[in-house]
């Protein structure tokens, strides 16, 4: 599986929770969405699934797999409930120490919840015979690769992803493994993996 995260918007470049807000990319996005089409090659996917929201199916679009990709509820983005457009840093002024991988959102989804989503995302990709990139958002990408490992969702913490950054979920001798993580526009040859 080849995870893609949307490019940016202004809502991830200042660090507030976008979970159901539909954020457009910045012009910035776009032109990091454009170049993942040259990071990815001339791969062959045998399917491309998105999350409907716009950040992540613009991006699969202008990285130029619109024309195969199919829309996936599960790959939406964690769903912050009262904290939608929150930075951590103003929810921790009223609640020190929070964290949404070990408390959830108030009106929105637990760690488990979202654990849920990314095991069925991961049980249909296993069902396909070929390659499949996933173009979604930050914190649910961080929460599969997690579930990929057989850690628990709140795993993801461990796992830091940049916007339009590139990451690879495959087997090593049929041991689930990160074969590739974080792979940004300045990081390692994406032609070499998978």
């Amino acid at each position: 599986m080849w995870l893609v995260r949307h490019g940016e918007t202004e809502w991830s470049r200042t660090g507030q929770h976008t979970g159901v807000t539909d954020v457009p990319l910045t012009s910035a996005g776009e032109a990091a969405a454009r170049a993942l089409g040259a990071r990815l090659g001339k791969r062959a996917f045998a399917a491309v699934l998105s999350s409907p929201l716009s950040r992540a199916s613009r991006t699969c679009e202008l990285a130029g797999l619109g024309d195969q990709m199919q829309l996936d509820q599960d790959l939406m983005e964690w769903n912050y409930g009262r904290y939608e457009g929150r930075t951590t840093r103003d929810i921790r002024r009223e609640l020190p120490g929070w964290s949404v991988w070990t408390s959830g959102a108030p009106g929105g989804e637990t760690p488990a919840e979202v654990g849920a989503r990314a095991d069925r995302v991961i049980e249909r990709a296993r069902r396909i015979d070929g390659d499949v990139a996933l173009f979604a958002h930050g914190h649910l990408l961080r929460v599969l690769g997690a579930r990929w490992l057989g850690l628990p969702p709140e795993a993801g913490r461990l796992f830091a992803l940049s916007t339009a950054a590139v990451s690879v979920l495959g087997y090593e001798r049929e041991i689930a493994v990160l074969s590739l993580w974080n792979a940004t526009e300045d990081g390692q040859l994406l032609d070499q993996r998978g």
